[in-house]
């Protein structure tokens, strides 16, 4: 198979070529339909990449617009987003200890009484 190809894209690649294996095939004609997958999901992947690369390269021209624009508003709020995030997740974690607590001292107050 391709030496380009991962171990990882190999491997599908021959196990998906094993699953639609008809009967009565050789092994070489499984073998060429693997390299027939191996080399379209290795297709797959170089587009991919370069679609995440064109995305990236757009988020980052966007952000350097926004900061070539002295929007200092939008970085105030994401500074408050971020403080706000951590003060709703400790009501998270605080609000089932809390229940825990008063369940065990109502527990308690009712046995005692």
């Amino acid at each position: 198979m391709n030496q380009n190809s991962s171990k990882e894209t190999q491997e599908d690649a021959l196990k998906v070529a094993k699953s639609i294996q008809k009967q009565g095939q050789t092994k070489e004609q499984t073998k060429l339909i693997a390299q027939g997958i191996e080399k379209g999901i290795s297709e797959y992947k170089k587009q991919q990449k370069a679609k995440a690369r064109e995305r990236d390269k757009q988020r980052k021209q966007q952000l350097k617009i926004k900061n070539t624009a002295g929007d200092n508003d939008s970085d105030e709020q994401s500074e408050q987003d971020e403080f706000q995030s951590p003060n709703k997740n400790a009501m998270f974690i605080v609000l089932p200890w809390g229940l825990l607590i008063m369940s065990w001292f109502l527990f308690v107050l009712y046995f005692t009484r």
